[in-house]
């Protein structure tokens, strides 16, 4: 009866080892798990990049490239056209657009919206707006006031939005004026028109967002360039609703590069999560930023002995001298010729039969998109928007509106408003492009912690509940 007793003791105390070892190792695990998911989601946090961002991700392999192959309806791949952009073509534009000649736009920032009149948005100027001193003006600047002082109502309500027209005296001496088919702007109204300094006014957040900004995106895609159907094989059908899209993504990427993080405090920098969402995960978007880009270069590079002649006067010769070296180093690159010699074959287009009608209705649609910037409500962002839409119709212009063979159509004539927008949508599509390259994995790689984290607490939670249940 003893014996028995004791090995039941035994038995019973090798069960509670059991037990307690059991328990042990399910803690090990747990605990395995626990740090190996937290380390996985909080790591990127320990890491720091050269931008400011909302949240810090951690620095991935600088060799990754999601996209490979020929850009869709182009001449170049993607590896060559980031290798090109980093080694040539952004320092050279960044350099170009902060030049005197490239740094001023003329813009018309009073307007009348043709499509929307009751909106009334278009004709109020934010009452922050710094204007310039009288006498900072050369003559021929001079305009009426504008509307009535007690009509002027603050914009949005966003000083973000306002555009600082600081101008240096000497600023655009005298250039022909030829209107550009494929836009609205009639730039013969000076009366009406100012000189913006693009360096006192980047591009990027300005808090115009609703229904304001969502009208004007949705009356260009639903009424002017409609997303072609899958399948479609008519490359000129594609054309405009692929650039309109890549600079649509680039505005984006601006934007999400560019944000105000924290109103109080004013500190700007990266939102990543913003650049996921609205480019980086729809690879449709991204595709169409190469295209737009290589587009626009098309046009430069076809454009090269007319800018390469073209006089660059600012009033500061050695600037001006700077400028004019700077756009020989870009048309005449041999990095850029070797690599990328035709960006895009502009002679495959409007060729068939309907070519002709094709090419009418799309210089139509251009030509609506343009005349819709005057129904932008928030003023700096239809600076940019002017200055885009114009280079993109240049580029256009450039591409489709001159033959290039002597005899045939009318020989090219760029008015100076023109140069100024292309130089600067190339350089603005230029960045566009090295951000997405530099940024794009940690974006996502930050969606992915967002998501991650998610599934930690609830697989954490899932394993607590386990442990108290019985076993």
């Amino acid at each position: 009866m003893v014996e028995v007793e004791i090995k039941s003791r035994k038995h019973a105390n090798g069960g509670d080892k059991k037990t307690n070892n059991n328990r042990i190792w399910r803690w090990t695990v747990v605990g395995a798990l626990i740090a190996v998911l937290l380390a996985t989601s909080l790591s990127p946090w320990r890491y720091s990049r050269k931008f400011s961002f909302i949240r810090s991700p951690c620095r991935c392999s600088e060799g990754s490239h999601k996209y490979t192959g020929i850009v869709e309806d182009c001449c170049c791949d993607y590896e060559t056209v980031d290798s090109v952009n980093e080694a040539v073509l952004h320092p050279l534009l960044q350099e170009l657009v902060k030049t005197p000649f490239f740094r001023y736009f003329k813009v018309k920032l009073w307007c009348d919206c043709p499509f929307w009149p009751d909106d009334g948005m278009c004709r109020l100027r934010d009452c922050s707006v710094c204007e310039c001193p009288e006498n900072e003006f050369p003559e021929p600047f001079k305009r009426p006031h504008g509307l009535p002082k007690e009509d002027l109502i603050c914009q949005e309500g966003k000083p973000e939005a306002a555009v600082d027209r600081t101008l240096d005296a000497k600023a655009f001496r005298g250039w022909a004026v030829v209107d550009n088919p494929w836009t609205k702007d009639d730039e013969t109204d000076n009366g009406e028109m100012t000189y913006v300094n693009l360096q006192l006014n980047p591009e990027r957040y300005t808090g115009y967002t609703g229904p304001s900004a969502r009208r004007i995106w949705d009356a260009i895609y639903s009424e002017n360039c409609p997303k072609y159907s899958s399948g479609e094989s008519c490359q000129e059908k594609k054309v405009l609703y692929k650039l309109i899209s890549g600079l649509h993504s680039s505005i984006s990427v601006h934007i999400a590069t560019d944000y105000l993080i924290n109103e109080n405090t004013n500190q700007w920098g990266a939102n990543l999560q913003l650049m996921y969402d609205r480019v980086l995960k729809h690879p449709e978007r991204v595709q169409n930023l190469y295209f737009t880009f290589l587009f626009v270069l098309r046009a430069v590079t076809k454009a090269a002995t007319y800018l390469e002649q073209a006089e660059y006067d600012s009033g500061n010769h050695l600037e001006d001298l700077k400028a004019h070296s700077l756009i020989r180093q870009l048309v005449h690159n041999p990095k850029l010729q070797a690599a990328c010699p035709l960006p895009f074959d502009e002679a495959k287009l409007w060729q068939g039969q309907s070519g002709p009608e094709l090419k009418q209705q799309t210089q139509k649609q251009f030509r609506n998109i343009s005349a819709l910037m005057d129904c932008v409500g928030c003023e700096k962002c239809r600076l940019w928007g002017k200055l885009q839409v114009l280079g993109l119709g240049t580029a256009l212009k450039i591409l489709f509106s001159v033959d290039g063979q002597e005899g045939r159509d009318q020989p090219l004539q760029l008015q100076r408003n023109e140069v100024i927008a292309l130089m600067n949508l190339l350089n603005r599509l230029s960045e566009s492009l090295k951000s997405v390259t530099e940024m794009g994995s940690s974006a996502a790689m930050d969606a992915l912690v967002l998501q991650n984290s998610g599934k930690t607490v609830s697989l954490i939670q899932r394993l607590r509940e386990s442990w108290m249940a019985p076993w």
